[in-house]
């Protein structure tokens, strides 16, 4: 006799409706995976009048989470925010029921918190679904790689802004143009500022740190720049240097600690992560042994997160069912998360100057008494602008905070008139 396990489901928004429909329409492939049929039991809803669509038994609906936990074997969360979510998995992981949940705000705030209640109580904690939607790199981080050691992770985790910069790159159309027609299409929510200002990549960012390196960060230690002030100039110079800009997610471990840090990005448009179009994300990962790893597929939706969840339900019910819980490993010895002035990289500027003899060399040397090199320099005088000229500068790899005291003294030369642009440069 196949055994049965009952599943508790915190939230049935769009994600939850589909893993509801899996549940359902895949219970018996399900069954055989995870070697126990995963029966839904209870659905906590705020409103149990609103429809929730065909697959939901409104027989199951509630609104007592603590009620649902007790009377399930597994849990899952996708109600969020922070609170109320943060108390019912605290209620279920303390009762040692296996959890499982896509909430990547909660995890990048109170990860390390849950990550040792779960081991104290033997319980199951899994959020495979908190980055990139069905991408499946929390897993392979934490297992596959879990024998070598990994340097660096840097990926495009948001796919509204990816949705955004991909169009202001092949149609020239204007940030608010494009957020506006993003907007229309459900690729934003009526407040963008998660996506557009990084915040939603930031919290990913501190997640993939935590499992790369062992330590349990928080988003507040991720530096974090949004795409807000990507311009279609900005756009455009990118394009005409071989280049693309991407909103990307960088943790990378340099010395003794950790760097974490959200920002859009110049990259070549040879790198795999250029070619990544629409709302699809992309994980790159840096290993000393296994070499450069990449990660693709779409990042949202109810059905690839949906299948995240039901990935990790079906690995929790196996691990119940083996007695066998595996809980999120922080190494003994945490790497200390470094501040963004910590950082080598390179930067792109461009800068509104006055078209005069001498700027160029007087602009050169701000660059020579910081110690930051120019790897490339090009003017553009603009017809009917006399007496003005832009400057867009690339320079070699150097300390970030180098750079930034050359973008303060360039801000204070008179014969800079404005920079209206400082963007980081990753790759060749």
């Amino acid at each position: 006799m196949t055994p049965t396990l009952t599943v508790a489901l915190l939230g049935a928004g769009t994600v939850g409706a589909e893993v509801a429909r899996i549940l359902r329409e895949d219970a018996e492939a399900l069954a055989e995976r995870a070697g126990a049929r995963l029966t839904l039991n209870a659905v906590v809803v705020r409103d149990t009048a609103a429809d929730r669509g065909p697959h939901i038994d409104p027989a199951l609906l509630g609104t007592d989470a603590a009620t649902a936990i007790a009377g399930a074997d597994l849990v899952v969360e996708l109600m969020g925010p922070v609170e109320p979510a943060r108390a019912a998995i605290t209620a279920a992981l303390s009762a040692g029921k296996a959890v499982v949940t896509g909430n990547k705000a909660l995890i990048a705030a109170h990860g390390a918190e849950l990550f040792a209640l779960a081991a104290k109580h033997g319980a199951q904690f899994s959020y495979e679904a908190a980055v990139a939607g069905a991408i499946p790199i929390l897993r392979p981080l934490a297992e596959s790689l879990s024998g070598d050691t990994v340097t660096r992770v840097m990926g495009i985790v948001n796919g509204s802004t990816n949705f955004i910069l991909d169009k202001m790159d092949r149609e020239g159309a204007s940030l608010e143009d494009v957020m506006a027609e993003a907007s229309a299409l459900g690729y934003l929510e009526a407040d963008p500022s998660a996506d557009v200002e990084g915040h939603d990549a930031a919290a990913k960012a501190a997640i993939l740190a935590t499992l790369a390196f062992g330590t349990g960060y928080t988003i507040d230690q991720v530096h974090t720049e949004g795409i807000t002030s990507v311009t279609a100039a900005d756009v455009e110079a990118a394009r005409a240097a071989d280049q693309v800009i991407k909103l990307l997610a960088i943790v990378e471990r340099t010395g003794d600690g950790v760097l974490m840090r959200v920002h859009p990005t110049l990259i070549s448009r040879d790198h795999p992560l250029a070619a990544v179009r629409g709302a699809f994300n992309a994980v790159f990962v840096e290993a000393e042994n296994a070499g450069q790893l990449m990660f693709y597929g779409p990042g949202a939706g109810g059905a690839p997160t949906a299948s995240a969840v039901v990935g990790d339900l079906v690995m929790a019910a196996r691990r119940q069912l083996a007695g066998a819980p595996e809980p999120t490993r922080l190494a003994a010895s945490p790497l200390p998360a470094l501040p963004v002035q910590e950082a080598v990289t390179r930067y792109a500027l461009a800068l509104q100057v006055q078209d005069t003899p001498g700027v160029l060399a007087r602009i050169a040397r701000v660059f020579a008494d910081q110690g930051v090199s120019i790897e490339a320099m090009r003017q553009n005088i603009h017809a009917g602008d006399e007496g003005s000229a832009e400057l867009r500068i690339i320079t070699h790899a150097g300390a970030e905070r180098a750079l930034d005291a050359t973008v303060s003294a360039l801000t204070d030369l008179d014969v800079v008139d404005s920079i209206t642009s400082v963007l980081r440069v990753e790759g060749n």
